[in-house]
């Protein structure tokens, strides 16, 4: 393959993934599209590391490659995260004494898929800049804008449904920079 091919398969794959992404967002969508869309975000990464060489090529192509992964990263980590909860709400134990700790935990950290495609944006931007001080700066100030609700004990599963989510949230994000750098390694 083409350094010029191989290009413009990342772009395409961005592309369909960023379709099924915004496909996980819906309440059907999740089981499905989520996977599937993680499939082609691996597949993109295999792609984009597979070849010697990955050529985008211009300002355009350059502009379109950041573009597309961003929106994977916003879009595509915020029904990643709610699939990882739910496969993590199955496993809720009655023996605790809450029925549902991290489902009621949602209650408390409420405004999360907000917090989390900020959260998103701030770590691909700053992995795409280099910025390594940038994303511990963007982590710690979402831990402390966090810490009330987390110290409050009005939730069991406030503080695991924090680092369940964050954790989540930052792999895919870290994802989607990564691909830029495979490509883009400058």
């Amino acid at each position: 393959m083409s350094t010029d091919t191989a290009g413009l398969v990342v772009l395409v794959l961005l592309g369909a993934t960023l379709v099924a992404a915004a496909l996980g967002w819906t309440p059907a969508g999740r089981r499905v599209w989520v996977p599937f869309s993680a499939g082609l975000l691996a597949v993109t990464a295999v792609t984009a590391a597979a070849v010697p060489e990955v050529l985008v090529d211009g300002r355009g192509g350059t502009t379109l490659l950041v573009l597309l992964a961003g929106l994977v990263a916003v879009v595509g980590g915020g029904p990643a995260t709610t699939l990882v909860f739910a496969w993590v709400d199955r496993e809720d134990h009655p023996a605790t004494g809450d029925q549902q700790p991290l489902r009621s935990a949602a209650e408390v950290l409420r405004g999360g898929a907000w917090i989390g495609a900020l959260e998103r944006t701030a770590v691909f931007v700053t992995l795409l800049a280099g910025s390594v001080e940038g994303l511990a700066v963007a982590l710690a100030l979402k831990a402390l804008g966090r810490y009330p609700e987390l110290r409050s004990g009005e939730s069991a599963g406030a503080a695991e449904r924090f680092i369940i989510g964050t954790f989540t949230s930052v792999l895919w994000a870290c994802a989607c920079a990564g691909i830029v750098r495979l490509v883009n390694p400058g």
